[in-house]
């Protein structure tokens, strides 16, 4: 996989969990189970983000060789 690639999934999922976590405690009002189902549902993907900037710092990149434009 490449370096952009898991750039952008590392923005997305970080970015989706933080509204999903927000979205479970403003549900956890009115229905406590069902927001504690959605935060844990926006914790999970916060974790995921998480988990890829670790293997995106430990991606070997050869910073001589520029990376090729996809056709």
């Amino acid at each position: 996989m490449k370096a952009a690639r898991v750039e952008v999934w590392i923005w997305v999922l970080v970015y989706a969990g933080l509204v999903v976590f927000g979205t479970g405690l403003a549900v956890q009002r009115s229905d406590d189970s069902l927001g504690w189902c959605i935060t844990t549902v926006g914790a999970v993907l916060i974790a995921a983000g998480a988990l890829l900037v670790w293997i995106r710092a430990r991606m070997n990149i050869d910073a001589t060789q520029p990376e090729k434009p996809a056709p």
